[in-house]
């Protein structure tokens, strides 16, 4: 299944690499780690079922959404990704609670500064046909554990 979730993720404008890329930008100013620490970390997290899960189901209801396949008010809602919406954030951040409450507050920040990958799928669900108003959380969400995963295996340092 994790190789399917990696397809779907390319697929919609994310890599593993780019994905990585911010876990390196966020932790290497704490933590002396390498580029290939990154890219396991962020694989590390697309190993665990519920993370799949949520991945599959956030980036069909954007598929889904851009092929107007959804009802309305709901199709509207995610097609022009409303603020007050909230459940992208809700699906994402059941990949960060894996690995607990730091997962959580790498989460905000990404989500509030959108750099990187993010920023791009971000941009692209705003200003083309595409449909992102779940990808771009799914991708902070996956940054945010995997960063929260380098923490924990670095301990109190």
């Amino acid at each position: 299944m994790k190789d399917i979730v990696v397809k779907k993720l390319k697929e919609r404008g994310a890599s593993i690499e780019e994905m990585a890329e911010l876990v390196f930008e966020l932790q290497k100013d704490y933590l002396d780690i390498t580029m290939d620490e990154a890219i396991q970390n962020v694989k590390g997290v697309l190993d665990k079922r519920e993370v799949q899960n949520a991945i599959l189901t956030g980036l069909e209801l954007d598929r889904l959404a851009e092929e107007g396949l959804i009802e309305e008010p709901l199709l509207s809602i995610i097609q022009n990704d409303k603020s007050l919406y909230g459940i992208d954030e809700v699906l994402a951040l059941s990949i960060t609670n894996v690995y607990g409450s730091i997962g959580f507050t790498n989460f905000g920040y990404l989500d509030k500064i959108k750099i990187g990958i993010i920023g791009k799928v971000d941009k692209l669900g705003k200003t083309t046909d595409q449909v992102h108003t779940f990808l771009d959380d799914l991708i902070s969400g996956i940054v945010a554990a995997a960063c929260a995963r380098i923490a924990h295996s670095h301990g109190d340092n």
